[in-house]
């Protein structure tokens, strides 16, 4: 008998066996978990779902197996919630039983269980406390948050006055150096001299790749077996090698000028509270720790926003009559003379139900990051096992029809009441909600409405084609909304 033969069978009897686990694990779960279509050996429901548009794929099953079911993306079953009532009682009444992370091995290779974002148990609660604390000290400094974000917001106009049209690159730069002023001290980008060498300096993280690799992601965190194999995950953990040397550096000359009475940035808090926990073994405040949940803050704070902006402007070109009554409202609350300031937006319910409407209309993260449960729980009528990944489908919340009349459609009505008043909504969660609400939401909500009105205060947006001709379709719907392609004019008004 042949080398090659014997080979044949032993991946015969591996498949096999992987054949008839996948079918016990199948049937086991079903006593326990929630209905959902039959998976199939190994794959589990991956074919059944289209990975470039899982929110709609998501909406089709609810319809059969309603607003919790479960699905299997490989061998692993995952449970799904749809629908506000659902997610509701999943994430906020009963928020500390949902509150880990869930598996998603693309990243686990990269954040090794650290950081805020993708770590669990003591590690998450101590380092996500400790942040948010740091985060609300440097909004109280003699320079807060606000004063740095008018700042970068007046340097992007002054350079947007010099260019007739613009990518996008100038925003996704704009928000970037943001998130420099909180993490290192405003060490930022120079926009005049930098703009060639840093373009191609715009950190990749899993909201940059395209569809494509977005659909091989979905495909990785299925079969992790793909890691030995080529694809643009090696990309990714190519390009985070150079991000966490470029950290490295960073942290090293904080340390060499650090002022244990006087910290400057993120950074310097984090190497204080290292000092001050030196001698207790059990700290999470390590060096690893800063790197990823330095890496973490930025590449977070950078893709969500600046995504956010970029797709903003594309629905104001789109709908002009809508950027001229945020003009309007502009010229008649703050005026020419003087840069926006956070304490206007009370008084500008137009601008704040337009800044509302492009989150809950561009379903940034359709399907958020993945949840776990902390326990065995009962959930209606269904046992939940400890540890199982689970599915918040925040579209089906954003685009829910009672409470967003035509959601397909963009309209800042979905946030004013009949006297044109802001209208506050608790279905409004483009930031999740519970206790993995995004960190830096009071950060970003500051950033898209200081940014975005001090353009229009500015500018008249001017489309290169008629605006009915513009697409606002999504070029990607998997594991973040991705905006297609566009440039604009930015006419001085």
């Amino acid at each position: 008998q042949s080398p090659s033969m014997d080979l044949f069978i032993v991946l015969v009897i591996c498949l096999s066996c992987l054949i008839l686990f996948s079918l016990w694990n199948a049937s086991y779960g079903k006593g326990k978990l929630p209905p959902g279509p039959t998976p199939l050996p190994i794959v589990g429901n991956m074919l059944q779902i289209n990975t470039k548009n899982i929110s709609k794929c998501i909406s089709m099953l609810a319809k059969d197996y309603g607003p919790v079911f479960t699905v299997y993306f490989g061998l692993k079953p995952t449970v799904v919630f749809h629908g506000f009532k659902a997610v509701k009682e999943a994430l906020i009444d009963r928020a500390e039983e949902f509150s880990d992370r869930g598996s998603f091995p693309v990243v686990e290779n990269i954040t090794q269980g650290l950081g805020i974002v993708f770590s669990n148990g003591k590690k998450w609660k101590h380092t996500r406390r400790f942040s948010l604390m740091v985060l609300r000290n440097m909004g109280m400094g003699k320079k807060t948050i606000e004063d740095r974000i008018q700042e970068e917001a007046s340097y992007l106009v002054e350079l947007l006055r010099k260019t007739n049209g613009v990518y996008f690159f100038f925003t996704v730069r704009s928000v970037s150096n943001l998130c420099c002023t909180i993490i290192d001290n405003g060490k930022c980008v120079n926009y005049k001299n930098k703009i060639k060498q840093n373009k191609k300096r715009v950190p990749i993280t899993l909201a940059t790749f395209s569809a494509k690799d977005s659909v091989f992601f979905q495909l990785y965190n299925a079969l992790p077996l793909l890691h030995y194999l080529p694809g643009c995950h090696k990309d990714l953990f190519n390009n985070f090698a150079h991000q966490k040397e470029f950290i490295l550096e960073k942290i090293k000359e904080h340390q060499e000028s650090l002022d244990i009475n006087n910290p400057r940035d993120f950074i310097d808090y984090f190497l204080i509270k290292m000092e001050k926990e030196k001698h207790n073994e059990e700290s999470e405040f390590t060096m690893e720790n800063l790197v990823i949940t330095i890496w973490d803050m930025f590449s977070a704070g950078t893709e969500t926003t600046s995504t956010t902006m970029r797709y903003g402007l594309l629905l104001l070109l789109k709908h002009p009559e809508i950027a001229a009554k945020v003009q309007e409202e502009i010229d008649r609350v703050i005026g020419r003379h003087r840069s926006p300031c956070m304490q206007d937006r009370s008084r500008m319910p137009y601008t704040d139900a337009v800044v509302h409407e492009i989150q809950r209309y561009i379903d940034l993260v359709p399907t958020n990051l993945p949840h776990a449960v902390t326990q065995d729980i009962q959930f209606r009528e269904f046992l939940i096992p400890k540890g199982t990944n689970v599915l918040i489908h925040l579209s089906s919340v954003l685009h829910d029809e009672k409470e967003f009349p035509n959601p397909e459609r963009f309209d800042p009505g979905h946030f004013l009441d009949e006297s044109g008043n802001f209208k506050k909504s608790d279905y409004f969660m483009p930031f999740s909600a519970g206790k993995r609400i995004c960190a830096g939401e009071s950060l970003a909500r500051m950033e898209l409405f200081l940014i975005l009105t001090s353009i229009l205060q500015n500018f008249t947006l001017k489309p290169l084609v008629d605006p009915k001709d513009i697409d606002v379709t999504p070029i990607s719907n998997g594991l973040g909304t991705i905006p297609p392609f566009y440039e604009l004019c930015f006419i001085p008004v």
